[in-house]
């Protein structure tokens, strides 16, 4: 059976006090730590606005030093993806920070999240091909968010290239990719982005217009109902013996709905076994009482 990797996209989230952080945890934890407690995978999205220093990597590596199994997915700079323009200094920092995770055996994965507008052609293929190239030695996850990628000719250059096709859950709007999970290689990564098509539209709306950054999260607030989960855990377990690694990721960030929703998929991915929860979770969500251990 495959290893789950279950948790959230970034952990570092004020309005996270109190639906998942205590007011008082600083005291003895701080959020990396806490986080750690309950999950064992954990998307590092701050690398995807700046290069981060070695001592800030290895920061992260020593306070979860105490979960064995505890790993990290890494989000390519937007040097790479966004602005398609990198040389060898943004090589050399992007991958100071990788060896730092991979060395210590805490490296899953490393995402390489393109926009909307970057559809599928031979251009954009070959350079897909030619980032994975660069970052061979890592086990690589590529997200695409255009329909034009479902497609057998993408399918297998992934495959060729031993690139994890990311499936994601977004609203459908105008030819955003479906939820599809495509299997490229041994790793199944999956990204739940909520389905919240009214502020998603907005989003798309106001693009290139000044927004704030509570304004564009509003886009992915939004809270999967628990019939939603079972039937997104049916998909994933019918897929589960074509893989060796399912990386599940929330990204339904604001209010703490990430971290409800990953504690149900855990219980529905574990067979429904009892979860760790900690009581500022099942207070801010009361129908995780059901499911929690404690």
């Amino acid at each position: 059976m495959p290893e789950f990797y279950i948790g959230t996209a970034g952990w570092s989230y004020k309005d996270w006090v109190p639906s998942f952080y205590p007011k008082s945890q600083s005291a003895k934890f701080d959020w990396l730590q806490f986080y750690s407690l309950f999950f064992n995978c954990v998307e590092i999205n701050s690398t995807y606005y700046a290069y981060v220093a070695p001592k800030t990597a290895q920061g992260w590596v020593n306070k979860t030093e105490t979960r064995d199994n505890f790993c990290f997915t890494v989000k390519l700079h937007q040097d790479f993806t966004h602005i398609r323009k990198y040389g060898n200094n943004n090589i050399n920092a992007m991958k100071e920070t990788l060896n730092i995770l991979n060395s210590a055996g805490r490296l899953g994965s490393i995402l390489m999240q393109f926009p909307f507008s970057f559809q599928f052609n031979s251009s954009t293929a070959d350079y897909i091909s030619s980032l994975a190239d660069v970052f061979a030695e890592y086990k690589i996850i590529a997200e695409v968010r255009h329909q034009s990628w479902m497609n057998k000719e993408a399918f297998e250059q992934y495959a060729e290239k031993n690139i994890s096709f990311c499936s994601i859950d977004q609203p459908q709007i105008g030819k955003s990719i479906k939820f599809e999970p495509v299997i490229t290689s041994d790793t199944l990564y999956l990204r739940f982005h909520g389905r919240n098509r009214e502020e998603w539209f907005k989003s798309i709306s106001n693009f290139n217009k000044p927004q704030t950054a509570e304004t564009q999260n509003e886009r992915y607030r939004y809270l999967y109902s628990p019939g939603e989960l079972l039937e997104i855990s049916e998909v994933i377990k019918r897929l589960r013996e074509k893989v060796k690694d399912i990386y599940v990721i929330m990204n339904n960030h604001p209010g703490g709905n990430a971290i409800a929703n990953a504690f149900e998929l855990i219980h529905f991915l574990e067979e429904r076994a009892k979860v760790k929860i900690p009581e500022t979770t099942t207070s801010a969500f009361p129908r995780l009482t059901a499911i929690s251990s404690n």
